[in-house]
């Protein structure tokens, strides 16, 4: 096969898995949706935050040091994987000891629910812990799939998964409501159990094959895949398990900080040509982002109510739901400016210097958490957002005085990307004046002729916007036309 073939498979492989997942998420948005029409705001709150929480934290604490550790540098070629897959076993009973301390935790440390509003609140701890268990049953086939690329295997699994834990919710809220937290605690079980399930079919039918065989696949049997002691090779890796308890002793923020700076080169040591690359490419993204979440934030006031009401019903449209929505579509702006000047400020930083950051965030996280505690005793959870607004506007600045220091003496002024044109901000104060006008109007209990209405005003206004900054914002246009869309098409080719 020519390699023009091999690359039209790979591109035609990567789209199939994209138009799938797009596919599955779709349907699962809607079954949602559904469901949501059927159950109170304390059991759907109890779910998402409470048991939710518990279960992501059990899977993370009990398996991320081993798949960092299993994953990184190449460890399927300098261990052996008879080893990995001894070592990979060890997240099961490490599981069910982390299941058993947070299930005490949630069970009497935390404030239990009303049983009244949301009944069933016990067993349900004990079944998301033993869900999040079940989860880890898999793990040793998903770091197999993930170390040799199975990428059809996992979006299949996951989609499927979902769509299965989906089916099950909307059955039982529709027959059997006065289930309460029985209802999720299945469906979260049948989600991982096919998870588990997905996997394990698929590994019993490869190993052994001839596609297998083809493909040099370390493992030729379903035996391979249980702990055993190989021939001559200790039962575990003993420098693989120090490297799995190296990932487990760092947090998570500083291993996200070091990859960074890893991959990022020192700006300083660059030559004149590449700085002004560098600045021209942080103007037109802190442009991007800038424009992109003003949108967002002067569209999401006018339309959150209505977004709400399409796909939760009054569940979600009634009470605080809209503020909130709102007040996170001005966070959103915060979080992609963010984003963009704290990667480049990483980038840029010296060792010395991150050390340093260090201590600004363990501040910014300290305020954060007094932040978080008078604000939210004093608007709820409006307060909560209004924290994390403040504290990210806090890291914006401390940001934006770095890289306005970095290039003080220089003849590039990358910071300019944050003032959009004035055409763009009147077609922006016009919109978000109309909008709010028409929301006050049309939506949304007037029925649907009006809520359409109120679409339709808004999406002239995001016309006029879009005029604006295709006519006002030419170089952000030529940005994106020359390299964010080559480089998008590069990644999905």
């Amino acid at each position: 096969m020519s390699s023009q073939d091999v690359l039209k498979n790979a591109s035609t492989l990567a789209s199939y898995n994209v138009l799938l997942q797009v596919m599955f998420r779709v349907l699962t948005f809607l079954l949602n949706a559904f469901t949501l029409r059927f159950v109170s705001k304390e059991l759907i709150g109890v779910v998402n935050v409470r048991l939710t929480l518990l279960y992501s934290t059990l899977v993370f604490l009990s398996r991320e040091a081993f798949r960092r550790a299993c994953l990184s540098g190449g460890s399927g070629t300098s261990h052996s994987w008879r080893q990995v897959i001894n070592l990979l076993w060890l997240t099961l009973p490490l599981g069910v000891l982390w299941a058993a301390l947070l299930v005490c935790v949630w069970l009497w440390l935390l404030e239990i629910p009303d049983p009244q509003t949301v009944p069933y609140y016990g067993p349900a701890v004990v079944l998301f812990a033993l869900a999040g268990v079940q989860e880890l049953l898999a793990e040793p086939l998903w770091v197999l799939a993930q170390a040799h690329m199975f990428v059809r295997l996992k979006v299949v699994a996951e989609s499927l998964a979902m769509i299965a834990k989906c089916s099950i919710t909307v059955v039982l809220v529709v027959l059997a409501r006065e289930w309460g937290l029985y209802i999720f605690s299945a469906a979260h079980l049948v989600y991982t159990g096919f998870l588990v399930l997905c996997y394990a079919v698929y590994f019993i039918r490869f190993l052994g094959s001839k596609d297998a065989n083809k493909k040099s696949f370390p493992l030729h049997s379903v035996g391979d895949l249980f702990p055993c002691r190989a021939d001559g090779e200790p039962l575990v890796d003993w420098t693989l398990a120090q490297l799995t308890w190296s990932f487990f002793k760092q947090s998570f923020l500083k291993q996200i900080l070091t990859e960074v700076l890893e991959r990022g080169r020192d700006v300083k040591s660059q030559k004149q040509e590449e700085v002004a690359i560098a600045a021209d490419v942080l103007e037109c993204l802190l442009k991007l982002v800038l424009v992109i979440g003003l949108i967002i934030t002067v569209f999401g006031y006018a339309f959150s109510h209505l977004a709400l009401d399409i796909y939760g019903g009054s569940l979600l449209s009634s009470g605080a739901g809209p503020t909130l929505l709102r007040c996170y579509s001005c966070y959103v702006l915060l979080l992609a400016v963010n984003g963009v000047t704290e990667c480049f400020v990483f980038a840029a930083m010296s060792q010395e210097e991150v050390d340093k950051y260090n201590l600004v965030m363990l501040a910014l996280s300290v305020s954060f958490l007094f932040l978080s505690y008078m604000l939210t005793w004093w608007a709820g959870g409006v307060g909560f957002i209004l924290a994390n607004c403040l504290n990210m506007g806090l890291r914006i600045l401390h940001s934006l005085l770095y890289i306005h220091r970095y290039f003080q003496f220089s003849q590039w002024k990358p910071l300019r990307g944050l003032l959009p044109s004035p055409l763009l901000l009147l077609a922006l104060a016009v919109s978000a004046g109309v909008t709010a006008a028409s929301e006050s109007v049309f939506c949304c209990d007037s029925g649907w002729l009006l809520r359409l209405v109120h679409i339709g005003v808004g999406a002239v206004c995001l016309l006029g916007v879009l005029v604006a900054v295709l006519l006002t914002e030419t170089r952000l246009i030529q940005f994106v036309r020359t390299q964010l869309l080559p480089q998008y098409r590069k990644k999905h080719t």
